[in-house]
């Protein structure tokens, strides 16, 4: 079983590429994809240096080129989904009706027969008004003032 084995080359290569990483960022002050290029290309040549010149510069370039295709992607990617048009996020999921109530006689076994079956009686409409504009009215209050994280 090479699951150690795999697992410890992975590790390896997760804490360098990191190491690199970290130092890249260090030295040239800025965070950008440069920083992970170069650390892909270091962390593939130093793990091959054992193997000589040859294979250390090709492992340079492979681990450059890789990191070159993943940070290509994420900004392509990220570019992407910046021009897409904006969904309205107010009313993500279609509004379910309120459920309606149930008198005490009405939740008889015959009252749920009678209502599959027959006709329901109508019930006369409520003194409060239009409950669509009850429900609205909970929506006037202020919202709460938006907390600041200035440091003072």
């Amino acid at each position: 079983m090479s699951v150690p084995r795999t697992g410890g080359n992975f590790a390896a290569w997760g804490g360098l590429f990191s190491a690199f990483d970290c130092a890249m960022v260090h030295a040239r002050q800025k965070e950008d994809p440069w920083n992970s290029i170069l650390a892909g290309a270091a962390t593939g040549a130093v793990l091959s240096l054992r193997q000589g010149p040859r294979a250390t510069a090709t492992s340079a370039l492979v681990g450059a080129s890789l990191l070159a295709l993943v940070e290509g992607a994420g900004i392509l990617l990220t570019r992407t989904m910046a021009t897409l048009p904006q969904e309205d996020h107010a009313y993500p999921f279609p509004v379910v009706p309120p459920p309606e109530e149930v008198s005490a006689h009405e939740s008889s076994p015959i009252a749920w027969v009678r209502g599959i079956f027959g006709r329901k009686e109508e019930k006369p409409a409520a003194a409060g008004g239009d409950r669509k504009s009850d429900v609205l009215e909970s929506f006037e209050t202020p919202s709460p003032p938006i907390p600041s994280f200035d440091y003072k």
